[in-house]
């Protein structure tokens, strides 16, 4: 008898992410994590974006495998970094605009982290960063932006979907564009592949 394998988990309601795994025909299904992000970032003092974006994903990963005995479960995170400061999903327009005020004729460096975990235990991780150079924008294009993308946006790191209008915010992008949608995709398919759920 031949057992076919257990889809993977998505510790993650993203939906950049779903659609991510939906496009490369990875079978997975979802579960929420429940994590306390903000008491996580709290305790986190002093640490790298990349860094903070790994533990969140690490966290994400454990909360939903302890729960999944013999699973395999993806956790991910995405982390904003600008001029040294690290920018959360915004918490209201108001705080949309602030964001996009001050990225405005920045380098934004976004990190994205994926872990695998079965029973509680790191199978694999990485991260990796992509540079974004925002362009001057004035406070009209602000608000007319916002008029189409809010609240699609609330959910977002950096306030933008790169696969819609966001995309016009920037106007220089360097690294994967599977990170920029917020997973490292091309390694995360290997790291599958060595795990025996997609073929080689």
């Amino acid at each position: 008898m031949t057992l076919v394998p257990q889809k993977l988990i998505l510790a993650s309601q993203s939906f950049s992410r779903r659609m991510m795994l939906e496009a490369a025909g990875v079978p997975f299904e979802t579960r929420t994590s429940d994590v306390d992000e903000a008491a996580i970032k709290r305790e986190l003092i002093g640490v790298t974006g990349c860094q903070i974006a790994s533990v969140l994903a690490e966290a994400k990963a454990l909360a939903v495998s302890l729960a999944m005995p013999g699973r395999l479960v993806l956790g991910g995170d995405s982390m904003v970094e600008v001029c040294g400061r690290q920018f959360d999903k915004p918490t209201s327009r108001e705080n949309a605009v602030e964001h996009l005020e001050f990225f405005s004729g920045k380098d934004m460096h976004l990190h994205s982290a994926a872990v695998l975990m079965r029973d509680g235990k790191v199978v694999w991780k990485t991260c990796e960063t992509a540079n974004l150079r925002v362009r001057e924008l004035s406070p009209a294009f602000i608000q007319s932006y916002l008029d189409r993308e809010w609240p699609e946006v609330s959910g977002c790191v950096g306030v933008f979907r790169i696969e819609a209008l966001g995309v016009q915010l920037f106007e220089r992008i360097e690294g994967s564009h599977f990170t920029v949608l917020g997973m490292p995709l091309l390694a995360l398919l290997g790291a599958l592949r060595e795990q025996g759920e997609l073929p080689s």
